[in-house]
C-alpha cells in the first residue's frame, strides 16, 4: 500500500442500501486510503445506515454520522448541508486533502493514488476528479462535462483551496460555482480522461428522485442561480439535447433556465464571480 495521505473523505448519502457497499468495497480496496471517512446518513429510511455502521465497526478510519429524517431527499443545498455536517466533526486544518463522495459510486484500487499524482506533479492544481461512467443498456458510456471542472459525484480538493473558495454554496450548481471560483482566484479544476480514473456511477447525472425530466429543469434553474449567460444556456441545450432522454432533456434544462429569470428567482450574490462567469463562459463560445 502506498504511503497515506491527510485525507479527509465526507460522503453524503441517503437511501443508498442498494450501491453503498460497492462504494464501500472501492475505498477498503484502494492502494491510498484516507486517515478518516465520515458516511453522513442524512435521514435515510431503508438499510444504508446499517451498511454504513457494519463498515465502521470492521475499519478504524471509517466514521458514521446520523442526521434526523427531514422528510425528503433534498439535492443541491440538501447534500451540502450533510456534508458540511459530516465536515463540522473534525478540524479541517489536520488534513492536507478534502473529497466530497457520494455513496454510488465503483471506481478501481488506484483512484485516489493516481488522483494524489496529478496534484503532485500541479501545486496550482486545486481541485480534481476521474470520468464518470453511467451503464446504458447493457454497456458503460461516459457522462459528458468538461475537463475544466472536477465532477461533483467526487470533488477532491487541496484543503488550502478549498478554504480560499469559501467551501461549497448551499445551492443547485454547488459543483460548478466551485470550479469557477477556483479559476477565478487562480487555481486549476480539472477532470482526468485516465481509465485508473475512471469511477462508474450507478445514478444519471441530472436525474431526480422524483424524474429525469425533474432533474433537468432543476439543473436549467440552477444555471439561471449561478449567473450563466443566456447565449451559454442555449448552448447547454443544444449540447444537452443529443444524450438521453433526447432532445426533452435539453429543452427542460432550457425550461428551467427561463423560468427563473421569469420569475426572477434569486441569484448568487457575489456580482465579480457573475461578471467572471460570463466573460469565462463568452470566451468559451467565441470559437463557434
Amino acid at each position: 500500500m502506498s504511503q497515506q495521505r491527510t485525507l479527509l473523505v465526507v460522503s453524503p448519502v441517503r437511501d443508498e442500501e442498494e450501491y453503498l457497499q460497492r462504494t464501500i468495497d472501492s475505498m477498503v480496496a484502494q492502494t491510498a486510503r484516507p486517515a478518516l471517512w465520515i458516511i453522513v446518513d442524512d435521514g435515510s429510511s431503508d438499510d444504508t445506515a446499517g451498511i454504513a455502521e457494519r463498515a465502521a465497526a470492521e475499519h478504524d478510519w471509517i466514521r458514521v454520522h446520523r442526521r434526523a429524517d427531514r422528510g425528503e431527499r433534498k439535492v443541491g443545498g440538501g447534500v451540502v448541508a450533510a456534508f458540511n455536517d459530516g465536515k463540522s466533526l473534525v478540524d479541517l486544518e489536520d488534513y492536507e486533502y478534502i473529497c466530497k463522495l457520494d455513496g454510488d459510486l465503483e471506481f478501481c484500487p488506484t483512484y485516489f493514488e493516481r488522483l494524489f499524482e496529478k496534484f503532485d506533479a500541479n501545486p496550482r492544481l486545486g481541485t480534481a476528479s476521474g470520468k464518470s461512467w453511467i451503464m446504458v443498456s447493457a454497456r458503460l458510456v461516459a457522462e459528458r462535462t468538461g475537463d475544466e471542472f472536477s465532477q461533483g459525484q467526487s470533488k477532491l480538493y487541496r484543503v488550502a483551496c478549498f478554504h480560499e473558495i469559501g467551501g461549497f454554496v448551499n445551492e443547485v450548481m454547488w459543483d460548478g460555482i466551485d470550479c469557477h471560483r477556483c479559476r477565478m482566484l487562480g487555481w486549476e479544476a480539472r477532470s482526468f480522461r485516465d481509465d485508473e480514473l475512471r469511477f462508474i456511477h450507478l445514478r444519471t447525472m441530472g436525474s431526480s428522485f422524483k424524474s429525469v425530466f425533474h432533474g433537468r429543469l432543476r439543473w436549467g434553474r440552477g444555471q439561471y442561480f449561478m449567473g450563466t449567460h443566456w447565449l451559454y444556456a442555449l448552448a447547454i441545450t443544444a449540447y444537452r439535447m443529443s444524450e438521453r432522454p433526447f432532445i426533452l432533456g435539453g429543452l427542460c434544462i432550457l425550461l428551467g433556465y427561463i423560468s427563473g429569470y421569469l420569475r426572477r428567482l434569486k441569484r448568487y450574490d457575489d456580482l465579480e464571480f457573475r461578471r467572471y462567469l460570463r466573460r469565462w463562459q463568452l470566451s468559451k463560445l467565441r470559437p463557434f
